[in-house]
């Protein structure tokens, strides 16, 4: 009979072996969807859309955008705050975005963030998601007061729309 300290040990090795391939074989299958289901940076398209608060700024894929009342100068200040990139990521493009029908071309623009990615800004302010958005035009988050700020959808104006 083998000692109770070579069996304890084999069987760490083994669940230490069998952990490390429950994660690789999740990592090879989530890797896709998770691609697929993050907002990948594309050239994105401002477009407006008629809401309850009237018509405000939704990106390529029809979600409104926010903007952070505590941006200054073209300036990303959420990423500076802890969760707060997680909650309100920012929107970025690949390319140059383009203005859809009533939305101010002249308005738009980018800045580049500390890793290299353009974010989206109209009117010089930079442009956020919500993450857990889940309706197209949704509004019920204009006008929140998070991460030591108010989050505006935004007019074609420019304005803060809440």
């Amino acid at each position: 009979m083998k000692p109770i300290h070579t069996l304890r040990r084999r069987s760490i090795v083994g669940a230490a072996a069998t952990a490390v391939v429950t994660a690789v074989v999740f990592a090879t299958i989530a890797g896709p969807v998770a691609a697929t289901t993050a907002h990948a940076a594309r050239t994105e398209k401002l477009q407006l859309r008629r809401t309850s608060l009237g018509k405000v700024l939704v990106d390529s894929g029809g979600f409104t955008v926010f903007r952070f009342s505590k941006d200054t100068g073209k300036r990303n200040t959420c990423l500076t705050t802890s969760e707060c990139s997680t909650t309100w990521p920012a929107l970025t493009t690949s390319g140059t975005p383009t203005a859809g029908p009533g939305v101010r071309a002249s308005l738009l623009s980018t800045i580049r963030l500390p890793s290299g990615v353009r974010q989206v800004t109209y009117a010089g302010h930079p442009l956020y998601r919500y993450a857990v958005a889940s309706e197209r035009g949704e509004t019920s988050y204009a006008g929140v007061r998070q991460f030591g700020g108010v989050w505006y959808a935004v007019s074609a104006s420019g304005a803060n729309v809440r």
